[in-house]
């Protein structure tokens, strides 16, 4: 054999391994994956994930990041913003029905909406509470400091009741939110706050249609019945419930359509990114509408939005400074509202 086809010979023999290389990883990965309970992609979805139509721009310049916790100093007022991120992260150990310290809230962790303890870009994150309060919230027509704010997650998302705000908790849990924001300045807009902001739809969101996407991509880890899957320990939910008495009350920030559609749409199922959606934007709306057509516990919101002509367009409960009905204004389409008020 001459030399220059015995050196091509050996070119194409060790591409061939690194070929079979990457089959076994691959493999091993997904199989690692689906055994993890994280995604198990079928031929659907994966055709699904290739042709998901997404409104979010992909914007990694600038890109907010939380800080590093390894930073957080050594000391009394890093020992409070430690235990300010456990009691974010496992709220219910503490605060929940069996909880160590109080038994006020229905058993879900903060970080059930706010994911990896309000860190994750585009998760529903701290990233701009320490800049913006106190600050007027149209919602209760007031100037609301950082205890306000998180006594109003605890009692409409966790169902529960107030913190005492001079507890060693509540201070805990405002020094955490100020040690997640405090790069951000007043007023700063930057990509990776909150939420992705996703494209109207020109038709109402379907709650049939958002059965089917229920069924097929979410019951396998929230329940057939939305109930969630609780953790061995019973002190807290792996997967909290979507649904039902021991989900958020119709008070809760995600019972607005466009803020489910916009957290699912960037983070769910489980493992999806904000730079890899899984669903379609129309698959995030009408699931939204389904989670949110079910029933769940309720509130009295009757000293909500003072000035109703603040409330926004998908609040879904009236009365409204306008003529569309209280359907529209809870599945859309939103577009002719907002238009009325321009």
């Amino acid at each position: 054999m001459s030399e220059k086809p015995f050196i091509q010979y050996v070119k194409r023999l060790i591409q061939l391994v690194w070929l079979l290389i990457i089959c076994v990883v691959g493999s091993t990965a997904l199989f690692l994956g689906d055994a993890m309970g994280l995604l198990s992609f079928r031929v659907e979805e994966s055709r699904l994930i290739a042709s998901a139509g997404s409104s979010v721009v992909l914007v990694k310049e600038a890109l907010w990041q939380a800080p590093d916790t390894s930073s957080i100093p050594h000391n009394a007022k890093g020992d409070m913003i430690r235990y300010g991120r456990e009691l974010i992260a496992h709220t219910s150990k503490y605060l929940g029905p069996k909880g160590k310290v109080r038994q006020i809230s229905n058993g879900m962790n903060c970080q059930n909406c706010h994911l990896k303890a309000g860190t994750v870009p585009f998760g529903n994150n701290y990233a701009r509470v320490a800049s913006a309060y106190p600050k007027r919230r149209n919602r209760s027509g007031i100037v609301e400091g950082f205890e306000k704010r998180v006594n109003d997650c605890i009692e409409r998302s966790l169902n529960g009741e107030k913190l005492d705000s001079a507890s060693r908790e509540m201070q805990a849990i405002v020094a955490y939110l100020k040690w997640v924001g405090k790069d951000v300045k007043k007023g700063e807009a930057q990509p990776g706050f909150g939420l992705v902001e996703l494209t109207p739809l020109h038709r109402p969101a379907d709650p049939v249609k958002g059965k089917t996407v229920y069924d097929n991509y979410c019951g396998r880890c929230h329940g057939a019945d939305g109930e969630g899957q609780l953790a061995e320990s019973g002190l807290e939910w792996t997967y909290p419930p979507l649904y039902g008495d021991d989900s958020y009350n119709f008070g809760a920030g995600l019972y607005r359509i466009s803020k489910f559609a916009a957290y699912v749409k960037a983070n769910m199922p489980y493992g999806v990114t904000f730079e890899n959606p899984f669903l379609t934007d129309e698959e995030a709306w009408d699931v939204s509408a389904y989670v949110n057509s079910m029933p769940r516990p309720e509130k009295d919101l009757s000293a909500d939005w003072p000035d109703i002509s603040k409330k926004p367009v998908d609040h879904p409960f009236g009365p409204y400074a306008d003529n569309f009905s209280e359907e529209q204004h809870k599945y859309g389409p939103f577009t002719p509202i907002e238009a009325a008020y321009q």
